[in-house]
């Protein structure tokens, strides 16, 4: 990619815009070329000016964030689009809400300043990223759960899963990265890589963050157990 990653701010308080955007702007790779007060306007700017990456805050007038990622998520103009969605709240709805509209990442505003920096530069990158402390509530959240959302052979796709894409799934719902899931199953890196790969392509998902949301409401992670799978159907 040449040039800067381009990047929308989109947060109804103008002090967090503002200190968002002084902290970007003074990356040589990263460049701030809007800024939204709502998620109505941020919609629209995204449509104007495709950004690469899309900084959104969950609630905002108009439109809140979940619903103004969702409609940039699907829109065709905005098919290079990645959102990060940037919250003071941990409740679980909002993360589910997130990731469901097509986020691509989910941190909380008290995130380091470095940490911010990198999560741009990973979601842009193409790869998902969740707060660790967003992940431990995932689990915790789905523990809590009687039941699964549906059955491990209820989502489209499942079902054509060999053994080892199965386990890589799960392995990947409990937050591992492609170095790690080669790791536990003793992979190279390139193989688990292309296991990954494999999954976006079987379960017609568009990122990592999407198959962490279908791995738990499947029912294939098995909740409370670390990495596990649920019996085969």
């Amino acid at each position: 990619m040449s040039g800067p990653l381009r990047i929308l701010l989109a947060d109804d308080q103008a002090l967090v815009r503002a200190g968002f955007g002084a902290l970007l702007d003074a990356e040589d790779d990263l460049s701030v070329v809007g800024s939204a007060a709502d998620g109505a306007q941020a919609v629209a700017l995204a449509r104007e000016l495709a950004p690469d990456v899309v900084l959104m805050d969950v609630r905002m007038p108009r439109l809140d964030g979940l619903q103004a990622t969702a409609q940039i998520t699907a829109d065709p103009c905005c098919a290079g689009t990645k959102v990060l969605v940037l919250t003071t709240f941990e409740l679980d709805e909002y993360v589910f809400g997130a990731l469901r509209a097509g986020a691509s990442g989910f941190l909380l505003k008290d995130v380091e300043p470095a940490d911010l920096l990198t999560a741009v530069r990973v979601v842009a990158a193409g790869e998902a990223l969740l707060a660790p402390r967003v992940t431990r509530r995932l689990i915790e959240a789905f523990t809590a759960r009687p039941e699964p959302a549906v059955g491990a052979d209820g989502a489209p796709g499942l079902d054509e899963l060999t053994a080892r894409e199965r386990e890589v799934l799960a392995l990947v719902g409990a937050g591992l990265s492609n170095h790690e899931i080669a790791e536990r199953l003793v992979l190279s890196p390139l193989t688990a890589k292309t296991h990954v790969s494999r999954l976006f392509a079987k379960l017609a998902v568009r990122d990592r963050a999407q198959l962490v949301v279908l791995a738990y409401e499947s029912g294939l992670v098995v909740p409370g157990q670390h990495a596990g799978l649920a019996p085969a159907p």
